[in-house]
């Protein structure tokens, strides 16, 4: 008696089960032209906009993009008064300025800055860096430069990042010196070959 009525029990739910999911499913064929609730306004009746097709709004005045920092120096003089280098002088930075002069500079101005690189006899002779010119020009003139270009030298903006192009000047520094040593360098070299 007992397992008859836990089987019409089990029968029972299984069949309310079947028609919850039967009307379930049959409210959903029929013909809705207009829905009766609209959940949220706002999204059923917004404009409708196709891709690529509105113009889009245009920025507020002044607006810059984030992690962009305008450059509106315009000579190199003007940059060299103004830019200061903002790396600390450590090994790590001299290794990255080494590495980004050999990937992007060394091409035209050679491994020693000397404008004898592989592409010279292509284009013209770019300058020397070993030059008193260049060498007396304010670290802010070089990064200028790398920046926008000059003469027949592109800008390296978009290729090289600020960090990057101070790191550079600094080894271009070390190659100068190189080339131009100090008395303090000489006499610190005697005193390290005794």
């Amino acid at each position: 008696m007992r397992s008859s009525i836990v089987h019409l029990a089990h029968r029972g739910f299984f069949l309310a089960a079947f028609l919850i999911v039967a009307m379930a499913a049959a409210s959903g064929c029929t013909k809705h032209s207009k829905p009766n609730y609209i959940y949220m306004p706002d999204m059923y009746y917004s404009p409708a906009v196709k891709a690529q097709k509105a113009l889009m709004r245009l920025p507020v005045e002044g607006t810059v993009p984030r992690g962009y920092t305008p450059y509106h120096f315009t000579s190199p003089e003007e940059a060299g008064k103004a830019l200061i280098d903002p790396l600390p002088p450590t090994h790590a930075v001299l290794m990255r300025g080494q590495m980004m002069f050999n990937t992007y500079c060394q091409v035209c101005h050679g491994p020693a800055g000397l404008g004898d690189g592989n592409v010279v006899p292509k284009i013209p002779r770019p300058p020397s860096l070993q030059s008193d010119k260049i060498r007396n020009w304010p670290d802010g003139s070089i990064f200028h430069i790398i920046t926008r270009g000059q003469n027949v030298m592109p800008s390296y903006a978009s290729q090289i990042m600020p960090e990057d192009r101070w790191a550079i000047i600094r080894y271009i520094r070390v190659l100068q010196r190189s080339q131009h040593p100090t008395p303090e360098d000489l006499n610190a070299l005697e005193a390290d070959i005794k």
